[in-house]
């Protein structure tokens, strides 16, 4: 980085700009709008260039390397207009899911602009709705101000996607450049620590409650809490719940893990959001994935105490007894401190322990009732199988889509973080891509990327990506050969008037192997077992196609089409 005032072109500037953020993988496809910055990263030997197929995939990925590695993950679409684009449901996936992206595009010529150019489009407008903040770089000199205020904005809690725009002339104008500054002199390091009335006031509240219950979210999973609401739960004697899609806050062994609740999560769970009389939610909104916005999923006498880091997000969508605007993780340290040792609470205890017996018994009947004989393969007997063979260390990433809906609290999640899905923006076509990221950031982990037939054919060009810089992450296929959530739907709300829900597929396992990975196959469940192992064990990217009853289908939203009756 030097001490010196070097001179640069705007795209070597940018390159240094990663360089200073440590930036170690960038996403990207090349394109004639950032060659400047391509042929920077050259001679960038620190940084590993991961060319994607599309702009939409490398943005999952990146997504996925941010969540995985808690660092920003970056994507360079090289061309503007349509390159720019097809970033577009990419970044709206981040930015739903909190997810630290830095999203680079090449833009129009400044001279070009308004003239109706080749491949324009108003790129700081389209980015504008779907990322925390949008750039058009207007000075080539403002180059490293402009990477360094994205990486802080995007790093910043709430934490989410940002969008550089930087026009051809700002990357090929040569400039003067001093010395690039590192992190840490303009990142903030510290988060909010809750205030100690409001602790004392949320300590006394839970020592009152007959039947405590605390639900964990990403706040406790994004910082690496597990430990400290474990410590809190035990010393409340309180059963913990998880929000959809973060059923990894808590390792799964834990007796007071009571899995995700809500109408994507277990009977078991749900019923304690029900009937709990005072709740704490630890770094989670009580978003649509858990309530479904309803009392019909949370008890609406209990007294409500939430703490998260974003402040607008308190009591937003239910009314609360005490909102807390502090840091997960230290907030349930300090409620751990000052509850102190609590003495054995009758009511409690028999609510606790009534409570894990019936978990216990839920686990032993979701064995028990898995079907493993009938033939095609049932989702409930691959989940059992998945259960036994997956390793404890293993990430996993979800689809949306009814299958990986289910799978999310069938499946157990050992060493946070491990899940990461589409969460609140329910994209098809997400996992594969992710799961390439979370590979890159977490390469000691095995990492399983569940998926169905329809969302694989979106993006299995990546396969290529997997292959040329051996990403070996395995791909499960559950092949039901349809769109299952719709036909869901149009079974049970429209009379089986099935239009567009049927899929055909090539043999996905033959299709990995022209592309140089490796592909298995499993047609009974008895096949499940051997082929998700050797694809463990083979050393390349997998797929494992596996071929699930097209009629077992289940409709989740329910609530959408209730005024159909059925």
């Amino acid at each position: 980085m030097g001490g010196q005032v070097k001179k640069m072109s705007g795209g070597q500037a940018a390159v240094m700009s990663l360089q200073a953020e440590k930036v170690e993988h960038v996403f990207g496809l090349i394109g004639s709008a950032t060659m400047e910055m391509f042929d920077a990263l050259y001679d960038a030997s620190d940084i590993h260039f991961i060319g994607v197929h599309d702009e939409r995939t490398g943005t999952h990925m990146a997504d996925g390397y941010a969540r995985a590695s808690g660092r920003a993950g970056v994507i360079l679409a090289g061309q503007n207009g349509p390159g720019a684009t097809n970033l577009v449901t990419g970044l709206a996936q981040a930015y739903a899911a909190f997810s630290p992206v830095v999203s680079i595009a090449g833009s129009l010529s400044s001279a070009h602009v308004y003239r109706d150019a080749f491949q324009e489009v108003d790129q700081q407008a389209l980015f504008k709705p779907i990322t925390k903040k949008t750039w058009t770089v207007t000075q080539t000199a403002r180059v490293p101000e402009m990477f360094r205020e994205a990486f802080r904005t995007a790093m910043t809690p709430r934490r989410g996607p940002v969008q550089l725009n930087i026009p051809r002339d700002v990357l090929s104008e040569v400039t003067e450049y001093p010395e690039f500054q590192q992190p840490e002199s303009y990142r903030s390091q510290s988060l909010p620590r809750a205030d100690p009335e409001a602790i004392r006031e949320a300590a006394e509240l839970l020592r009152q409650a007959r039947q405590p219950v605390i639900v964990t979210g990403g706040g406790i999973k994004n910082s690496g809490g597990h430990e400290d609401a474990i410590a809190l739960a035990e010393a409340l004697n309180a059963p913990i719940i998880l929000a959809p899609g973060h059923g990894d806050a808590i390792p799964f062994g834990h007796p007071l893990n009571a899995g995700q609740m809500g109408p994507r999560g277990n009977v078991v769970a749900s019923r304690l959001a029900r009937e709990a009389d005072v709740i704490l939610a630890l770094g989670t909104r009580l978003g649509f994935n858990s309530t479904f916005y309803s009392y019909d999923n949370i008890n609406r006498q209990a007294d409500i105490i939430q703490v998260e880091l974003e402040p607008t997000a308190l009591g937003r969508y239910f009314p609360i007894r005490l909102g807390i605007w502090a840091d997960a993780r230290a907030a349930a340290r300090q409620l751990r401190d000052e509850l102190g040792k609590i003495e054995a609470r009758t009511e409690v205890d028999a609510w606790t322990s009534a409570y894990i017996e019936e978990r216990e018994a839920y686990l032993q009947k979701r064995d028990a009732e898995a079907d493993s004989d009938t033939h095609p393969i049932q989702p409930s007997g691959l989940y059992k199988e998945l259960r036994r063979v997956l390793p404890r260390s293993a990430a996993v990433t979800m689809d949306a889509g009814t299958l990986c809906l289910q799978a999310t609290d069938a499946l157990n999640y050992w060493e946070p973080p491990c899940l990461f899905t589409p969460l609140d923006f329910g994209l098809v076509g997400f996992s594969f891509a992710c799961g390439l990221g979370v590979k890159l950031a977490r390469p000691e982990r095995p990492v399983v990327s569940m998926m169905g037939d329809g969302g694989f054919g979106m993006t299995l060009s990546e396969l290529s990506t997997a292959v040329d810089h051996g990403i070996n992450t395995v791909t499960i296929v559950m092949n039901n050969q349809c769109w299952g959530a719709e036909k869901a739907y149009q079974r049970d709300f429209f009379g089986e008037r099935y239009i567009g829900a049927n899929i055909s597929s090539p043999p996905f396992d033959k299709v990995a192997e022209l592309y140089g990975a490796a592909g298995f196959r499993a047609e009974r469940i008895t096949e499940v077992g051997a082929a998700v192992q050797a694809a463990l064990e083979c050393g390349k990217p997998a797929v494992v196609d596996i071929a699930v009853d097209p009629a077992a289908l289940y409709s989740f939203r329910r609530d959408s089409f209730k005024h159909r009756g059925g």
